[in-house]
């Protein structure tokens, strides 16, 4: 019943995506593989986490679209997702809910607060950070970078990335109490969904500065993740072969939720 219940509530959200055109064909047939996977093998905390960071990074790819028009030529995926981008953001909390499913053990769910958390930090730190009126800096020098380049960050995409770390946690809390689960310490929520959103934030930044593949435009020169820009085919620069945006958001995400795995059972 459970499955069912699962398979019927994703539909309805991902057929809801789908036509508020929040998700591509793909991206809604994975989002609804996902969730019944999520509601079936997990519970409302794991369906709910899920369906939080969907609909907050949802509603922040649409504030002030138009400031971030721009910005969003130089990347490789913008606010419509496709399945790349479901799977990249919410396959790593799937792999856990199905191993919490087979060998229950809170250490998976502190994990699984942390990927949601480094993947919603990561979304609230590039759509907030991109309406700074500051200028990024690289993550690896500290010197003033373009708006837009990969590896920039901002304080206000900073801030953004704890806060978005922060509500992950805090619904993570809201969601174990109604599922009724025991064990579950509210300062470990607290730490996995602040550190391990942080720790994955600024692990994308990283990784963006150093390994993703990037492209410069013929026309412009400047430095993007798309392989047309101006009208024009880009040509690769720097970064390795495969470790794409989508790449680079599943490793982030992982490593954040290894992240909030450790400091929450240290705590």
């Amino acid at each position: 019943m459970a499955w069912l219940l699962g398979a019927l509530c994703a539909l309805i959200v991902a057929g809801g995506a789908y036509w508020k055109r929040s998700l591509t064909l793909s991206g809604a047939i994975a989002a609804w593989v996902m969730g019944t996977v999520y509601f079936g093998a997990g519970n409302v905390l794991w369906f709910g986490i899920l369906l939080v960071f969907f609909l907050s990074s949802s509603l922040l790819s649409k504030f002030k679209q138009a400031n971030k028009a721009e910005l969003e030529k130089s990347y490789a995926k913008t606010g419509t997702r496709d399945a790349g981008q479901v799977f990249a953001n919410g396959g790593a909390g799937m792999l856990l809910c199905i191993l919490n499913a087979i060998w229950p053990d809170p250490g998976w769910v502190y994990a699984f607060i942390g990927v949601m958390a480094a993947a919603t930090a990561d979304t609230w730190a590039t759509e907030w950070g991109g309406l700074s009126r500051r200028p990024p800096r690289s993550v690896l020098t500290g010197k003033v970078v373009p708006p837009g380049t990969s590896g920039g960050v901002t304080l206000l995409g900073s801030t953004a990335a704890a806060l978005g770390g922060l509500m992950i946690a805090c619904f993570g809390c809201l969601f174990a109490a109604m599922a009724g689960m025991e064990g579950s310490s509210g300062g470990a929520f607290i730490i996995a969904g602040v550190i391990g959103g942080l720790v994955g934030a600024f692990t994308d930044s990283f990784l963006g500065a150093t390994v993703q593949v990037m492209h410069r435009c013929r026309v412009c020169g400047k430095e993007v993740e798309v392989l047309s820009h101006c009208g024009q085919p880009t040509e690769p620069v720097r970064g390795w072969r495969g470790m794409n945006n989508d790449a680079v958001n599943f490793l982030s995400s992982c490593i954040g939720g290894i992240a909030a795995f450790a400091l929450a059972l240290l705590g």
